[in-house]
C-alpha cells in the first residue's frame, strides 16, 4: 500500500476509543499586581477556552486523520459534563457512547495562564472506579458500538472508567470478533491487558510497570525488556515511545527501533495522543510494523512543533512520510 493509499484508506476506518475522557480548560490573563490577601498574584482575565482533553484527544487526532472516531466513557450529570457532551456535538462527533452518571464529576483540568507563564492548574476529577451498574451499561454500549469498529482504543489516564473487569471483557469481546485492539496504559491497569493486540507504553510506564532497569541505550537490553513485556501480558506486540531517542515496535515477527526526526519542540502535550491515534488507524489497516511505527513516530514529532496541545494536520503529515518512509 502506498502512502497516498494509505491516508485515503484513513477516511474508511471507525475508531472506537474507550477510556477517560476530560475537559481542559484554560483561562488567559495578564498579572499587574500582587493580592492584598495573601502574597501571590491577582490574573486579570482576558479570556476563556474549554476543550476535549484526556481520551477527547485521541477522538480529535482520530477525527484530523479522516477516520470517524466514536468515544466511550462516563461522565458526571454536572454542568462541566454538559460542556463536554456539546463540545462532541460542535464537532460533529457522536455522544452515543458516552455515560452520564449520578455518582461522579467529570474531570477537569484548569489552567491559569498569565501572558505565557501556567500560573497554576486546578484539578476537579475523582479518580474512583466506575460502579458495577455504570461498568455493566458501558461494557454492553462498548460492544454495540465496535460491531463494525476497525480497531478499539484504550485511552487510559487512571480516572476510574477503565477496571480489570472491563478490560478482560472487551480484549475478549475485540479478539472473538477479530477487532485489533491498542493500549495506551497507564499504572493502576498496566497488569491487566493481557492479549492485547499492540501495547504502547512509554519508557517510565515499562520500566515502573514491570518494577524492571535497563540500560534504554544498550539495544540488548532494550529488547529484552520488551519481549518481556510481551510474554507477561501475552500481547500481540509492544510498541514502545523513547521521548527524544524515537521508538521501538516489536510486532508481527519484526524488530524496529526507529530515531526521532531533528525538530524544534515547543510543546511535548499530546504527542502520545498522536502517536496512539495514527498507530491504530495503522494497525487498522494491517500495515507492517515498521509503518506503524514510522508514521506514528512522525506524527508525535510534528505536533511538538506546535505550542498546546493540538491535533495532528493529516496533509502535513502525509508530506513527511512521502519525504521520509
Amino acid at each position: 500500500m502506498t502512502i497516498p493509499e494509505i491516508f485515503n484508506n484513513f477516511n474508511n476506518l471507525k475508531v472506537l476509543i474507550i477510556g477517560d475522557i476530560m475537559l481542559d480548560a484554560y483561562t488567559w490573563g495578564k498579572v499587574e499586581r500582587i493580592s492584598p490577601e495573601a502574597p501571590v498574584p491577582v490574573v486579570n482575565v482576558r479570556s476563556r477556552e474549554i476543550r476535549l482533553g484526556g481520551a477527547g484527544n485521541v477522538v480529535m487526532n482520530a477525527k484530523a486523520l479522516g477516520a470517524e472516531p466514536i468515544i466511550c466513557s462516563v461522565i458526571g450529570t454536572d454542568s462541566y459534563g454538559d460542556s463536554l457532551l456539546n463540545l462532541l456535538k460542535e464537532q460533529n462527533l457522536s455522544t452515543e457512547g458516552i455515560i452520564q452518571s449520578e455518582t461522579r464529576i467529570t474531570t477537569v483540568k484548569e489552567r491559569i495562564i498569565a501572558g505565557s507563564q501556567q500560573i497554576v492548574r486546578i484539578d476537579t476529577e475523582t479518580d474512583k472506579l466506575i460502579n458495577e451498574a455504570e461498568r455493566q451499561i458501558l461494557g454492553d454500549k462498548i460492544k454495540e458500538l465496535a460491531k463494525d469498529a476497525n480497531v478499539i482504543i484504550f485511552e487510559d489516564y487512571d480516572k476510574g472508567v477503565l477496571s480489570k473487569e472491563l478490560i478482560h471483557d472487551i480484549i475478549s469481546f475485540a479478539n472473538d470478533n477479530d477487532i485489533p485492539t491498542i493500549v495506551d496504559p497507564k499504572k493502576r491497569n498496566f497488569l491487566y491487558y493481557q492479549k492485547a493486540t499492540l501495547f504502547k507504553p512509554n519508557l517510565k510506564e515499562l520500566k515502573e510497570g514491570l518494577a524492571i532497569h535497563f540500560d534504554v541505550k544498550n539495544p540488548d537490553e532494550l529488547s529484552d525488556a520488551v519481549t518481556m513485556l510481551k510474554n507477561t501480558l501475552s500481547l500481540g506486540g509492544v510498541f514502545l515511545t523513547l521521548s527524544e531517542r524515537g521508538v521501538y515496535i516489536d510486532f508481527k515477527g519484526e524488530k524496529n527501533a526507529i530515531s526521532a526526526h531533528i525538530r524544534t519542540i515547543a510543546d511535548v502535550s499530546g504527542a502520545g495522543d498522536t502517536v496512539i491515534s495514527i498507530a491504530a488507524c495503522c494497525l487498522a489497516l494491517g500495515l507492517s510494523a515498521e509503518l506503524i511505527a514510522g508514521l506514528s513516530n512522525l506524527g508525535g514529532g510534528l505536533v511538538c512543533e506546535s505550542v498546546g496541545v493540538v491535533p495532528i494536520d493529516k496533509e502535513l503529515l502525509k508530506q513527511e512520510a512521502l519525504l521520509h518512509l
